[in-house]
């Protein structure tokens, strides 16, 4: 006997209304799943060939050896420069088609948050750059200091040279920070302290050694107004 309360024709139709409405969503969304995937797919294969034309590039150019002549920290095994930036570059490229991908499976918050991260992924490439050519002109800081201040003694000139090339190592790491936007107030402050320190410290340091020829051209002076 039905109840009344809860009719058996009534609970049939409501659930083969939602396994039919279920079935609709479904067989509309394989189409969109299959165009985002086949869009993610072209994205990854490209993303791999332009990564290995970047590879053999920086092969070409001796990018490493180039790197290690002047002193650049090297990373074992495969996490070297060459494989930091082309990594970069390969994911920048898979996002660019995950993005589409993530809006034709209807997913505008997911396409919004790679949207961001695209946006950035730049900035982290610039900041390696950055940090490879600071560690560049840090030893050419230091051969070139090294070269100049051979009147003075051995000690003395490599640690000239060494403080020469860790000034300038962190002015780079404050500029890589800078550019990935981590505390940049904290960074300026820091960027701003550390050169007022060498300023004062190479204000000290050539006043107490300039001291004697200080001295000697105001009583040089002296002597010729006399």
């Amino acid at each position: 006997m039905n109840n009344p309360l809860f009719p058996t024709a009534n609970i049939g139709e409501v659930m083969m209304a939602s396994l039919n409405n279920g079935l609709w969503v479904i067989m509309n969304f394989i189409p969109k799943f299959i165009a985002g995937l086949i869009i993610l797919l072209i994205g990854i294969i490209v993303a791999s060939l332009v990564k290995r034309l970047v590879v053999e590039l920086f092969r070409a150019l001796k990018v490493e050896m180039f790197l290690q002549r002047y002193g650049v920290p090297q990373a074992k095994d495969e996490f070297t420069w060459t494989n930091l930036l082309t990594e970069i570059v390969r994911w920048f490229i898979i996002i660019l088609f995950l993005i589409p991908a993530a809006s034709i499976w209807g997913l505008p918050q997911v396409a919004t948050v790679l949207n961001t991260f695209a946006l950035y992924l730049p900035n982290v490439f610039v900041a390696a750059i950055i940090a490879v050519v600071g560690f560049v002109f840090g030893r050419l800081a230091y051969d070139v200091v090294l070269a100049s201040t051979r009147g003075l003694s051995k000690d003395s000139a490599k640690a000239i040279a060494s403080t020469t090339r860790w000034a300038v190592v962190v002015f780079t790491l404050l500029a890589v920070l800078n550019q990935l936007g981590v505390a940049a107030d904290l960074v300026r402050i820091l960027f701003t302290g550390f050169v007022a320190m060498i300023a004062i410290a190479g204000g000290i340091a050539f006043g107490l050694g300039g001291q004697g020829a200080a001295k000697q051209l105001i009583d040089d002076l002296q002597k010729k107004l006399k």
